[in-house]
């Protein structure tokens, strides 16, 4: 059988599901199947007629998380061009070098526009155009196209019923989180895309009886391929914050307006969500089917608070962006056993512990962790250096290390890069991280190694005390002592209100040491 398309999987939802609701901002808008799927035909055709995209062509797309977001998006991916989201709190230089490392041709913003953004694509020669949805009956407007004379290919004309989207498409263009070396692009086809969606729908069973509110910004895999896409092609439903984000305030409200079953996000947010709820709880929260964590190691301590939190199972999981997101995951509780502290077993790919030759490592034993599977990028683009390094031995290198126990679940011991060489001990920032975060005063932290004269190299790390918590360097050192072999005791606490992250809320451990130590010995 040939391989679906993302589209083609959008397209079947539609028609099974054409009444049922698809994207919602709460008290605003709301779009069923059909009238999503209608729009985005219209849509795909006008960015062929008005500005000439071709099949190939990458399009930027910078907005909030708004209904014109998802509709731009699909609309680009079905004229088989290429969606390149971007965060639209980039500063000019990085909306330079973001648009230029993805060779866009067309920035399109919401109506409100983006400054930075905009003076960005004007250095770089490109057209920006800005998107606005009035009302669910459409049409989208989009303002700012070229005249007819500046078309890529002359005349414009291609209609929609020729957008015949084929696996090999390329579909989304992201660059990776750059939390342990700079950012690379990630070329992602209809294929790999339809073949993750299908992944997730899988292992979570989401159903057209579902419903999320989307956590993240959906110019990052995981909000992007899990929340949204993933819910559309089940006939599920979506709803986005009216603010165009995440608010702590309002979550439990657009959950329960949606109706929703289940949500996913990363540790940080997991953890703001509880702070919210231990200050301010609310009167109801809805019956969820499960909480997923994804994106950076969730500590044990947090999955059992959200547990008994909120009544719902949390399933933790590991992806990449180069896996179009997910590779493994925990199972619902129906089908199978849940192991905190493991990120689950694979899900529709191979996975395999590798050691340095590229031979198979035994279970219990540490490796790298190596995966294969349609929904896998072919590679990076114009990094050879980046490919010839990750794809070794027909595997994809995750460049994590890990160890699959006799039951096939895996255990994430580390990045590579982030393991920490004291004096030949290679210690995990991880368990470092886990035991740090069992300290009932603190509310985030993170380790990371810096140089040492002696050792090579010494373990640092960084502390948020809860609110109105006095925590001090000494009280952290002792619960590390009771808790920690000696040699994996942190040498220095820094006691801070804040750590750099990602715009996801990954905390970037790579730039730590530099945030902290640096400024500490100026």
């Amino acid at each position: 059988m040939e391989p679906p398309t993302l589209t083609a999987l959008l397209k079947k939802a539609s028609a099974a599901f054409p009444s049922r609701r698809a994207v919602a901002v709460p008290g605003k808008i709301q779009l069923t199947h059909a009238a999503l799927d209608a729009l985005v035909d219209a849509a795909a055709a006008q960015l062929a007629a008005d500005a000439g995209v071709l099949p190939g062509r990458v399009v930027a797309l910078s907005f909030p998380n708004t209904i014109e977001l998802v509709i731009m998006f699909l609309a680009v991916i079905r004229a088989r061009a290429v969606a390149a989201p971007l965060n639209p709190a980039y500063t000019q230089e990085e909306f330079e070098f973001y648009l230029s490392d993805s060779e866009a041709r067309l920035l399109i913003t919401n109506a409100e526009g983006n400054a930075a953004a905009q003076a960005a694509a004007a250095k770089l020669g490109l057209v920006h155009a800005a998107a606005s949805l009035q009302d669910a009956a459409g049409p989208l407007h989009l303002a700012g196209l070229p005249t007819d004379s500046h078309k890529e290919n002359g005349n414009g004309s291609r209609d929609s019923a020729l957008f015949n989207n084929d696996p090999s498409d390329l579909a989304l263009f992201l660059h990776t989180s750059g939390t342990t070396s700079r950012p690379k692009g990630v070329p992602l086809t209809q294929g790999n895309l339809a073949a993750s969606v299908q992944n997730i729908s899988s292992v979570y069973r989401l159903a057209e009886t579902d419903a999320t509110v989307i956590v993240l910004p959906l110019f990052h895999v995981h909000g992007l391929l899990c929340g949204l896409l993933s819910s559309l092609a089940s006939g599920a439903s979506v709803s986005l914050p009216a603010a165009g984000r995440f608010s702590a305030s309002t979550f439990w409200a657009d959950m329960l307006a949606s109706g929703a079953t289940w949500y996913t996000t990363v540790p940080t947010i997991h953890q703001i969500i509880l702070d919210r709820h231990a200050s301010k709880p609310e009167p109801q929260y809805p019956a969820l089917r499960f909480i997923r964590s994804c994106s950076a190691s969730l500590a044990p301590v947090i999955l059992e608070k959200l547990e008994a939190a909120f009544g719902a199972a949390v399933l933790e999981a590991y992806a990449m962006t180069e896996a179009s997101h997910l590779m493994t995951s925990n199972p619902l509780p129906q089908d199978g056993l849940r192991k905190p502290g493991s990120v689950g077993r694979p899900v529709g790919q191979e996975m395999a512990i590798l050691d340095e030759e590229g031979g198979r490592v035994a279970p219990g034993k540490p490796g790298e962790v190596c995966i294969r599977g349609a929904n896998v990028t072919k590679g990076y683009k114009n990094n050879p250096e980046a490919n010839e390094a990750a794809f070794r031995f027909g595997w994809f290198h995750t460049g994590d290390i890990g160890v699959v126990d006799e039951e096939g679940y895996l255990h994430l011991v580390g990045r590579i890069k982030e393991l920490i060489n004291r004096g030949g001990e290679k210690i995990s920032p991880i368990e470092v991280d886990a035991v740090l975060l069992d300290h009932p005063a603190v509310k985030q932290a993170v380790s990371f190694g810096v140089p040492d004269e002696k050792y090579g190299e010494e373990i640092n790390c960084a502390v948020i005390p809860r609110d109105g918590s006095p925590l001090g360097e000494e009280e952290v050192l002792a619960h590390c002592r009771r808790n920690l072999a000696a040699f994996k005791v942190p040498k220095k606490v820094f006691i801070t209100d804040e750590l750099p992250k990602t715009a996801t809320g990954k905390i970037q451990r790579r730039i730590v040491a530099q945030h902290f130590v640096q400024p500490a010995k100026a």
